[in-house]
């Protein structure tokens, strides 16, 4: 099974009410169960799947390490952070204008893009209207929970 399909599969579990989720491909079994906040993290997504527990021992610090610049270099404002993990999309199809761009005045609610997760398409909203003064990502760039991705000022 693909380290990326078990991400998804942890983080939609995270999401979720599901106190237990068990996946089969094939051969491949992979079970995640959701264990209290207050056990150790190594026992907080047990896999059936010998090699699965690696992706997620190395994902933290790859994410720590990608987070430091880009949280050092933001422009002053308020940031609008990725809810989940996905693929960002600017536009709703291939060849439209981007819901937003830098220098463009958007208000609360307005559609800054698109996270596509999982096959579902979750609308990135503004929580504060003001003027776009960076977008951090960029289209069909895969995203990590809680990564910057606009700033609004």
């Amino acid at each position: 099974m693909d380290l990326r399909k078990i991400k998804k599969l942890i983080d939609l579990l995270e999401e979720s009410n599901l106190a237990e989720l068990e996946i089969k491909e094939g051969e491949e079994v992979v079970r995640l169960s959701r264990v209290p906040k207050s056990a150790a993290p190594v026992a907080a997504a047990p896999v059936a799947v010998a090699a699965a527990p690696a992706p997620i021992a190395v994902a933290a610090p790859v994410a720590a390490v990608v987070e430091t610049p880009v949280a050092n270099a933001l422009p002053a404002g308020h940031v609008v952070k990725a809810p989940m993990v996905g693929t960002f999309y600017a536009s709703a199809t291939p060849g439209t204008p981007a819901f937003a761009k830098v220098g463009q005045q958007v208000k609360a609610g307005e559609t800054l893009g698109i996270i596509e997760a999982m096959k579902m398409f979750n609308q990135i909203e503004a929580d504060v209207a003001g003027t776009v003064q960076a977008i951090l990502v960029e289209n069909g760039q895969p995203v990590e929970f809680d990564e910057p991705m606009f700033v609004i000022a």
